[in-house]
């Protein structure tokens, strides 16, 4: 399956309004797991920084979705986000501009060949790194464009059923994806000749995150890759289905998964 076709006809749909771009953030916050996981540690990270200003990089910023919360909840900051995409950054660039946000600036940018020195404290890669094949030149160029004592968070689908694979046989749900996924031990042997030391990894969609994943995102995106007449029937899909998908995504989020099909990592870069 790929995404991407999806996320098009999502994109012309919230263009349309700034109202809907908003709505739209907002329910990929809610319905996405990830975005639970990813924004409690955004926010733990803002915590330990106290009220010093942040510069932030948000590699592979897609439709905004963080730059947009991190404006609003890890300020005092300035945020530079890029994506490889340069209609997306254009979308981005317009609705930011429509809805006033000063302290957000986008670029188009091919991680792999990014050039920043010493230049951030945080850098966010939100299912991105899936999608690149040469990721060590990537980890080394985070690196380099980290501060002294900064921080990288990498989410992405694990080896433990992430892009639904579970054996050999099996081919990545994603067709977009250049790997199924990562291990806690792979991002740290990758990372560490930049100096890039483990300070956190955490296994997300366990047996609760993957049952919720299935109902409330991986059945439906099937569908709508058939169709897109499905859109129409997406609200009573929905009506349906929200309470028990809800209920899954608070139970894997409230516990310490030994696995999952998901990996949130994060390291520092050494003193």
């Amino acid at each position: 399956m790929h995404y991407d076709p999806v996320k098009n006809v999502f994109a012309a749909v919230i263009n349309k309004l700034p109202f809907t771009r908003v709505l739209f953030y907002k329910t990929l916050d809610l319905m996405f797991l990830r975005s639970w996981y990813v924004r409690r540690e955004l926010r733990k990270l803002r915590e330990k920084a106290g009220g010093r200003h942040l510069e932030i990089y948000d590699a592979g910023s897609g439709f905004g979705q963080y730059s947009w919360f991190m404006a609003k909840n890890l300020a005092p900051c300035n945020i530079y986000s890029v994506d490889v995409k340069e209609d997306w950054i254009e979308d981005c660039k317009k609705f930011f501009t429509r809805a006033e946000v000063k302290n957000v600036k986008f670029g188009v940018e091919d991680l792999t060949k990014i050039d920043h020195n010493e230049q951030f404290d945080l850098i966010v890669c939100v299912d991105v790194m899936e999608h690149i094949a040469d990721d060590v030149t990537v980890f080394g160029n985070f690196s380099r464009a980290l501060k002294q004592g900064g921080y990288l968070l990498v989410n992405s689908p694990s080896v433990f059923g992430g892009s639904d694979v579970h054996g050999e046989e099996d081919e990545s749900f994603i067709g977009e994806h250049a790997r199924d996924g990562y291990s806690k031990e792979e991002l740290v042997e990758k990372m560490a000749p930049f100096g890039l030391e483990l300070y956190q990894s955490k296994y997300t969609y366990g047996w609760w995150g993957d049952k919720a994943w299935r109902l409330g995102i991986k059945y439906p995106m099937l569908m709508l890759n058939k169709s897109k007449a499905f859109f129409i029937f997406l609200p009573f899909y929905y009506i349906i289905t929200i309470l028990p998908v809800l209920f899954m995504m608070y139970a894997d989020y409230s516990t310490d998964n030994k696995i999952g099909s998901g990996i949130n990592h994060i390291a520092v870069k050494k003193k």
